[in-house]
C-alpha cells in the first residue's frame, strides 16, 4: 500500500503535524486524515528508494533503549502517542526514528500499538508483538514492556559475550593464514631460487614445501576463487531448509563449541517461554512463537511436535521429555515448576543457570584457545622456517653427495 507524507493542522488547537499515512490513493489518504480531525496543508506520495525496504532491521541496542524508555513513559502516565513522539524526536538513529514515526502515525489512525508494530516484522518479531498484545489486553503494558526490555538486554548481553569470546581466535587465525600465504608466495620462492643452483636433491620436507609454494604461486587466483566459492556455497547451502537442518543437527554436537551452541538455544528457549507465559499469552501460541525464535531447526521441530502433544492434554514436561534435544535436568525442573504452579519462575531460573554456564564455558574456552593458537601458529610458522633452513644444516651432504 502506498505511503503519503503530509503536513496537517489539528482543527481544535491548530497544532501542525508532519507524518505519514498509508492509503490506497491520495483521496483516501486525505479522507483518513479528515476523519482524525486533521486539516491537510500538503500531501504527497512517499518515494521509497529501490533496493531499500521500509521497516528494516534496527540494532538490538536501539530496540532495548526504545522499549525501556517507552515502558518508563507509559508507567509515568504519558499517553502512547505522546510517548512515541517524544522518543522519535530524541532518537539518533534515522531508521529507528522513521520507524517510530510510522508506528505513531498508525496508532493515531486508530490501530492498537501491537497492530502498528506488526507492520514492521523485521524490527519487531513475533515475540515482541505477542507480548505487547498480551500487555494491552491485560492492561499491563508498562510492566510487559519492562519485562521485554529486560529480556532483550539479557539477549544482547549474551550475544556480546559470545562475539567477544570469538573475536580473538578469529583474528589470530586470520593473521596466521595471512602470514602463511605470504611466506609461501613471497619468501619461500626466494629460497627456492637459491637452492636451485645447488644441482642436488634437497631434503624431502624442503622439496615438498617448495612444491606447495610453486603450486600456490601459479594458481593463486584459482585457489582464491575456489576458496571463496566454497565459502559462498556453504553459506548458501545452510540457508536452504535442507542445509539448515543438516547444519543445526550437527553444530550442537560439535566438540566444545557444540555444547555452547546447544546451551545458547536452550537459554533462548527457556527465557522466551518464561516471558510469554508470564505475560499471559496462551500456551499453544507461546510454543508456536518460541519454535520460530529458538534458532535451531531440530529444536524447532521438537517444540512443534510437543505443542501437538500438549494440545492433546499432555503436560509441558512430558511432551518435551520425549525429545533428546532437551536435557533431563531441564525437563525435571520444568516438571517441578508445573507441580508448584510457578513454571515461569522455574524457566527463568533455568535460563539464568544456562547463562552462567555459558559464561563460565566461554571464559574457560578463551583462556584455553590462546595457548592452543600460539602453539599451532608456532608449529606452522616454525615448521616452515625449519624446512627452508634444513638444506643449510645439511650443506655438506648436498654439495658433496655420497656416491
Amino acid at each position: 500500500m502506498p505511503s503519503f507524507v503530509y503536513v496537517a493542522r489539528e482543527t481544535g488547537n491548530g497544532r501542525e503535524i508532519r507524518s505519514t499515512v498509508d492509503a490506497a490513493n491520495e483521496p483516501a489518504a486525505i479522507a483518513a486524515l479528515l476523519s482524525r480531525s486533521l486539516l491537510v496543508v500538503s500531501i504527497q506520495e512517499k518515494v521509497v528508494k529501490k533496493g531499500r525496504l521500509a521497516g528494516g532491521k534496527v540494532p538490538l541496542g536501539d530496540l532495548v533503549m526504545f522499549t525501556r524508555q517507552l515502558a518508563t513513559m507509559i508507567d509515568a502516565g504519558l499517553a502512547m502517542v505522546q510517548s512515541l513522539q517524544a522518543l522519535a524526536e530524541q532518537t539518533q538513529n534515522k531508521a529507528m526514528r522513521d520507524l517510530i514515526k510510522d508506528v505513531c502515525t498508525r496508532v493515531e489512525g486508530g490501530d492498537s500499538f501491537s497492530e502498528a508494530l506488526q507492520k514492521h516484522p523485521k524490527a519487531f518479531n513475533r515475540l515482541y508483538v505477542a507480548m505487547v498484545g498480551a500487555g494491552e489486553k491485560g492492561g499491563l503494558l508498562s510492566e510487559i514492556l519492562a519485562r521485554l526490555a529486560t529480556y532483550l538486554e539479557n539477549t544482547a548481553r549474551l550475544q556480546k559475550k559470545v562475539k567477544s569470546a570469538m573475536m580473538y581466535p578469529t583474528m589470530v587465525t586470520a593473521v596466521a593464514i595471512g602470514i602463511t600465504i605470504f611466506l609461501l608466495v613471497k619468501v619461500i620462492p626466494v629460497f627456492a631460487d637459491i637452492y636451485s643452483g645447488f644441482g642436488a636433491q634437497l631434503p624431502g620436507p624442503t622439496q615438498f614445501l617448495m612444491n606447495v609454494s610453486d603450486l600456490l604461486k601459479r594458481f593463486f587466483l584459482l585457489f582464491l576463487l575456489a576458496g571463496g566459492g566454497s565459502i559462498y556455497g556453504w553459506i548458501y547451502f545452510i540457508k536452504t531448509p535442507m542445509g539448515r537442518e543438516f547444519w543445526d543437527a550437527r553444530r550442537i554436537k560439535l566438540p566444545i563449541f557444540g555444547s555452547i551452541a546447544h546451551k545458547i538455544c536452550l537459554a533462548r528457549f527457556t527465557r522466551t517461554l518464561s516471558s510469554l507465559i508470564r505475560s499471559g499469552v496462551p500456551i499453544l501460541e507461546v510454543l508456536h512463537i518460541v519454535s520460530q525464535t529458538v534458532g535451531n531447526v531440530v529444536m524447532e521441530k521438537a517444540i512443534k511436535v510437543s505443542s501437538a502433544d500438549i494440545e492433546r492434554g499432555e503436560s509441558i514436561s512430558v511432551a518435551l521429555g520425549k525429545h533428546p534435544v532437551f536435557p533431563n535436568m531441564i525437563i525435571r525442573m520444568i516438571s517441578a515448576g508445573e507441580q508448584t504452579g510457578k513454571i515461569d519462575n522455574m524457566l527463568e531460573r533455568i535460563s539464568d543457570f544456562l547463562d552462567e554456564e555459558i559464561e563460565t564455558t566461554l571464559s574457560g574456552l578463551t583462556s584455553l584457545i590462546e595457548p592452543i593458537l600460539i602453539v599451532v601458529l608456532g608449529v606452522v610458522i616454525g615448521g616452515m622456517v625449519i624446512c627452508m633452513f634444513l638444506p643449510i644444516f645439511k650443506m655438506s651432504e648436498i654439495v658433496n653427495p655420497k656416491k
